[in-house]
C-alpha cells in the first residue's frame, strides 16, 4: 500500500508551517498534505496565524479538505516566553500523534518543530528551505545567530531540503547540513488552469480600462522589504519617460503598501500603476500581461514565476537565490542584477519592443516549467524520499510503479 508502514499501517507525517500566508510555502504545504493523503498517508498540517496585512489560503486549505490545526505561537515574530509556551505545545501533540515523519516549512516553525520532534522521539525529521534569512533580512549579527542556529538545526535533521539547486549549494557553503543530508526539492503548483489562462483574455483590461494595445507589466508578490518593489517603481519610472503609453500591475499586499503607494505617487505613475492588493483568480492577471516582473533581493524558487511562466510569459527578474535555476537568461526571460532600475527598465524595454521574442521566451518558459513543477511531479518525489529516509521496520515495501525500497 502506498504510504504504508509496517505492517499494512499508514505512515504519518506531521507538517508544521510557520503560518499559513499567501505565498508558495503555505500552497507547497497544503498541496502536500491533501496530495499525500491520496497516496495512503495520514497527514496533519500545524499553522500559526498570520499577520494582519498578510492575507491567508485557509479558503484553500478547505477547498482541498485540509483542517489545519492552529497553534498561534508558530507565527512569525520572535517571542521568547510565546515561543516556549508554542515548543511546550508542540511536543506534547507530537507525543500524542506519534508521527514517523514530522516535516517543517519556514524558518520560526523549522526551528521549533524540528526540536519538538527531536524531543518527542520522531524517527525522520525533515525540514524544507523556502527561501532563507540567512542574508538581506538581518543585521550582521542576527544573521551570525541565525545561522548558527540553522547549523545545530541541521545536525538533528534527517534531511533539509531546498527548493532550487543555487539555494543547496548557498546552504552547502554556509555550512548548514552536509552534502549526503542536504538535498533539492522542487515545488510543485496546480498549474493547469495557467496552461489554459488565454481563454480569459481581456477579464483584467476592461476592469482597469486598459487599452488592448496598451504593454502590461506586472509584479506579483507580498509587498514587504526582500521583494524590492522600490527597485521596481524607480525601473517604471524610467520605462514610462520612453514607453508613456505601458501600465503597470502590482498584485499583492503586505506592510510596504502605503508607504510604496506614496512612491508611486512621488514618481508620477498613478495614472499608469494599479495596485491590486491579493487576487484569488490569478489566470486572468496574467493572461492579459505582456510581461511579468520580479524584483527580489532573495529568493527560493518565485511561485509566481513558475506561474507566469506556465502562462507563457516572458520574464524579467532579478539574478538571485533560486531564479536562475528557474529562468534561463536570454532564453525563457533576462536577467538582472538586484538593486539596479536602469537595467530592470532596460530589460522590460527590450521584450516590450519584440513581440516575436516574447511569444518564443514564453513557449520555452511553458516547456520549462511544465510538468517539472506540477504537483503530481512532487507528490512522486516526495513519496519517494520519504520511503528512502524511513528507518526499515517503517520502509514502504512498494510504489505503484512497483519500485522496492529498502
Amino acid at each position: 500500500m502506498i504510504g504504508s508502514s509496517g505492517m499494512g499501517n499508514p505512515t504519518r507525517v506531521c507538517r508544521i508551517i510557520g503560518r499559513l500566508n499567501i505565498g508558495g510555502p503555505a500552497i507547497h504545504a497544503i498541496l502536500l498534505t491533501q496530495g499525500l493523503r491520496a497516496r495512503g498517508y495520514e497527514t496533519v498540517l500545524v499553522a500559526g496565524r498570520e499577520g494582519p496585512r498578510e492575507g491567508n489560503l485557509h479558503d484553500l486549505a478547505a477547498e482541498k479538505g485540509v483542517e489545519p490545526l492552529i497553534l498561534p505561537g508558530l507565527g512569525r515574530e520572535l517571542r521568547p516566553h510565546r515561543d516556549c509556551a508554542a515548543l511546550v505545545k508542540l511536543v506534547r501533540l507530537l507525543r500524542q500523534l506519534r508521527p514517523h515523519i514530522v516535516h517543517t516549512h519556514t524558518a520560526k516553525a523549522g526551528a521549533l518543530g524540528r526540536i519538538a520532534a527531536k524531543l518527542a522521539g520522531t524517527p525522520v525529521i525533515v525540514h524544507t528551505f523556502h527561501g532563507h534569512v540567512l542574508h538581506g533580512y538581518f543585521s550582521r549579527g542576527t544573521t551570525r545567530l541565525f545561522l548558527n542556529v540553522e547549523r545545530c538545526l541541521a545536525a538533528i535533521s534527517t534531511k533539509v531540503l531546498t527548493v532550487s539547486d543555487g539555494q543547496c549549494r548557498d546552504l552547502l557553503r554556509l555550512r548548514i547540513g552536509r552534502p549526503e543530508t542536504v538535498g533539492v526539492m522542487p515545488l510543485g503548483l496546480e498549474l493547469d488552469g495557467f496552461l489554459r489562462s488565454d481563454l480569459r483574455r481581456g477579464e483584467i483590461r476592461r476592469r482597469l480600462g486598459v487599452a488592448p494595445e496598451a504593454p502590461l507589466v506586472g509584479i506579483i508578490a507580498r509587498l514587504v522589504p526582500i521583494k524590492d518593489h522600490t527597485t521596481f517603481l524607480e525601473a517604471a519610472s524610467d520605462l514610462h519617460t520612453s514607453r508613456p503609453d505601458v501600465r503597470f500591475l502590482i498584485v499583492g499586499d503586505g506592510e510596504l503598501r502605503p508607504r510604496l503607494e506614496q512612491q508611486a505617487h512621488a514618481l508620477g505613475l498613478d495614472e499608469c500603476t494599479h495596485f491590486l492588493g491579493w487576487q484569488r483568480e490569478l489566470e486572468p492577471i496574467y493572461a492579459d500581461l505582456d510581461l511579468a516582473v520580479l524584483s527580489s533581493l532573495n529568493e527560493g524558487t518565485p511561485l509566481s514565476l513558475i506561474e507566469a511562466m506556465a502562462a507563457g510569459l516572458p520574464v524579467v527578474a532579478t539574478h538571485v537565490g533560486g531564479i536562475p535555476d528557474l529562468v534561463t537568461d536570454g532564453k525563457t526571460g533576462l536577467l538582472v542584477p538586484p538593486k539596479d532600475p536602469i537595467a530592470m527598465s532596460r530589460a522590460m524595454d527590450t521584450l516590450l519592443g519584440d513581440a516575436d521574442r516574447r511569444r518564443q521566451m514564453g513557449q520555452l518558459g511553458r516547456e520549462a516549467v511544465y510538468p517539472f513543477y506540477s504537483d503530481a511531479a512532487l507528490m512522486d518525489r516526495m513519496h519517494r524520499l520519504y520511503t528512502s529516509l524511513l528507518p526499515s521496520s517503517f520502509a514502504v515495501r512498494r510504489s505503484t510503479h512497483g519500485e522496492v525500497y529498502r
